[in-house]
Parts: C-alpha cells; sequence; structure tokens
C-alpha cells in the first residue's frame, strides 16, 4: 500500500487504515489470506519513488496499491519493475500509458474535457464559474483548466481559474480577493478540504454568496471529525464522489460499511476509503483470474483483460474497463458518472439530478498538460 501517512497530503487519508483492514477483510471473505505493507510517500514524489523501492526490494510485494496524489513519482520504477498497480488515478497520466496500472474508477485523461462539471453547476444555478487546483498535481491542475472549457460548453461563464495553487498552502486571501473581483458564483475546489474550507469562509466573510461550491475531497467523516469551525464552513458544500455514496443505502454500499465497522470505523467513508476498498475488491478479482499461482506478469495478464469492473458494486450498474483500449477517454467515472452530496447541519444528503450525474467528453475541447 502506497499512500501519504505524514505530510501535506496525509491530511485526506485520516481513516484510510481502517479501509485496508476492511478490503482485507473483504479478501479474507473471498479466500485470500494477504500480507500487506503500508508505505509513506511523504507527501512528495521522491518520498513516494523510496517508498515503491521499499515495498519490491525489502517487502517483496506481488502488487501495489497506490493511493497516492504522488503515484507519478513511483510509476516509472514500478512500471521498469514489472509490478502491478491498483489503486486511482488521482495524479497524472501514467495511469493511461502503463500497462502495469489499473485505477478502480476509469483511466481519464485529464487534458480532454468532459460536460459533466459544466452540467452540474448549470444544475444549480450557478451563472460564473471559478476553479482552483494544486499545481504540482497534474490532475488538479488539468480538471481546473477543464472547468473553464466544460463551464463555457455549458452556456456560462468562467471568471477566474488557478491551476498552480500550492500544495499545503493556506494562504487563500489573494485569491479570493481575486475571485470577489471576477464575480464568480460557483467554484469547483481540487484541494484538500482545509484549504477548501478556508476558501469558502474568507468568501463568505467578503459577501460572495455561492449558488454551489463542489469540492473533490472532504465528503465522510474526515469532515465531520474536523471540528466544528471545518462542519460550519461547510454548510450547503457539495462533494463529489465516484462510487455510490453510502446515503443511498444500496446493496453495496450496506456491505461496504459492515466491512468498515468490523475494521472498528463506524463513520461515513470518503474518497481515499473508497479507494482503498474498491482496490482490494479489483486485486481479488486480478487474483482469482490468474489462477493458483499468480505472478507479477500472470496478475497484470489477467487484469488487462477485465473488461467490466463494477467497483464492488458501488457504480450502480455502471462499470469500467482495465484494457488498454479504455483508456485515456476523458470521463472520470464509471461511464462518466459522478455521484454528489450537498452537506447540510450534520450530514450530507442526495442531490436531486445529480447521484449520478454523467457526462462525456466535449469533441475537440482540450487544455494543455500539465507537468
Amino acid at each position: 500500500m502506497l499512500t501519504a501517512l505524514t505530510g501535506p497530503a496525509s491530511a485526506s487519508n485520516p481513516n484510510i487504515l481502517y479501509a485496508v483492514k476492511a478490503g482485507d477483510a473483504l479478501a479474507a471473505a473471498e479466500g485470500y489470506n494477504l500480507k500487506y505493507f503500508v508505505a509513506d510517500d511523504t507527501s512528495s514524489p521522491s518520498g513516494a519513488l523510496s517508498a515503491a523501492q521499499r515495498l519490491v526490494q525489502q517487502d517483496h510485494v506481488l502488487a501495489v496499491i497506490a493511493i497516492s496524489d504522488l503515484t507519478f513519482g513511483a510509476a516509472p520504477y514500478l512500471k521498469a519493475q514489472g509490478i502491478p498497480v491498483i489503486g486511482g488515478a488521482v495524479d497524472s497520466t501514467e495511469w493511461t500509458t502503463d500497462d502495469n496500472m489499473f485505477s478502480v474508477f476509469g483511466f481519464p485523461d485529464y487534458t480532454k474535457v468532459t460536460s459533466t462539471v459544466g452540467k452540474f453547476f448549470k444544475l444549480v444555478g450557478a451563472t460564473n464559474v471559478g476553479a482552483v487546483g494544486y499545481g504540482i498535481v497534474p490532475s488538479a491542475a488539468d480538471s481546473a483548466k477543464g472547468t473553464a472549457v466544460s463551464a463555457e460548453a455549458a452556456g456560462l461563464r468562467a471568471g477566474y481559474i488557478n491551476a498552480q495553487f500550492p500544495l499545503g498552502s493556506t494562504n487563500v486571501g489573494p485569491i479570493v480577493l481575486a475571485m470577489k473581483s471576477a464575480g464568480i458564483d460557483g467554484l469547483n475546489i481540487l484541494l484538500q478540504q482545509n484549504t477548501a474550507f478556508a476558501i469558502t469562509t474568507a468568501l463568505s466573510q467578503q459577501g460572495v454568496h455561492l449558488k454551489a461550491a463542489l469540492l473533490s475531497d472532504g465528503y465522510g467523516q474526515a469532515l465531520l471529525s474536523a471540528g466544528p469551525g471545518a462542519i460550519q464552513a461547510a454548510q450547503n458544500a457539495y462533494f463529489e464522489v465516484g462510487w455510490e455514496p453510502v446515503e443511498m443505502h444500496t446493496a453495496a454500499t450496506k456491505k461496504f460499511q459492515s466491512y468498515l465497522r468490523g475494521a472498528g470505523f463506524d463513520g461515513g467513508p470518503g474518497l481515499p476509503e473508497y479507494l482503498a476498498y474498491t482496490s482490494f475488491d479489483a486485486l481479488v478479482k486480478g487474483l482469482r483470474a490468474a489462477g493458483s499461482n499468480p505472478t507479477h506478469a500472470s496478475l497484470i495478464s489477467a487484469m488487462l483483460k477485465m473488461s467490466s469492473y463494477d467497483g464492488a458494486g458501488l457504480f450502480g450498474g455502471h462499470t469500467v474497463g482495465f484494457e488498454m483500449s479504455q483508456r485515456g477517454i476523458g470521463s472520470s467515472g464509471a461511464d462518466g458518472c459522478v455521484w454528489i452530496t450537498r452537506f447540510e447541519n450534520k450530514s450530507f444528503t442526495l442531490v436531486k439530478g445529480a447521484d449520478p450525474i454523467c457526462g462525456g467528453v466535449l469533441p475537440g475541447k482540450t487544455v494543455s498538460a500539465s507537468s
């Protein structure tokens, strides 16, 4: 397991080890008794590389589950060593190009623009949209730039785009003033929740009343455990997740929560927990297809043939394929679908028309790749 346990990126992962235990229990129920190691990427590309080298050279792992914004720092090494990597394409393009990497929510090319985010902001009545993302994380930077194109395709304005915000910074004053000056009433925030809430609080203090702030991080118990200040700052914010929210109370979400409770976690899962749990599920399916004596090569070969992965049932009937032909299609989420909740008082509620909301690639619409 490669993830952030220290440094600024670890702020999103306070409960991820519960999901690792839940995923391990799921594997055991399917007949696979796994031995796992957790390696800290230290919130840096070089740290991700060092962690991957330890997992391969010292722990001799069969596969790596990567839940990290900095996986791209380790990807060339893991590719050269022929190590299967299962996780989420939340960082950069290696998931699309490298045949040893398998993203459990699909393989979006973030330089291609999809209609989904523009459709969402139009749904909630925004007319002038902004976006901010981390410069060091290509997926966040490219998604911020893509927000502008998606909004304009939906007939909205794109008044403020910042694709270079520093990871770990909470100096939001200058960008908040710029957003106010631009007159935005919708904001796509591709940052960690503490920074996102600092932005929404400062905007409110400046008299900016958003139709919607859409966050890519913060759904789940991590918000409820962050204290009264965060809960207040998150009022009426919208949260995007690539799987069925537990508020839908489907058979798959109930099964997920039962495994989490068995691991000692009784709260709501967030993005890291969904990624970890479904990564274990995908690993189990790959091991089953790889036969009784799996190797690095046989596991990769088996997973490359999986055409309809269902996200442990959490995609609501949608699927993603792990074949190379299914990569780089541009849409994030199974069949281009994401689920959105709204935070009110101390609970997340479903959003009519957005559970899920689905979109596709806008023909001919691209943004320049971040590096």
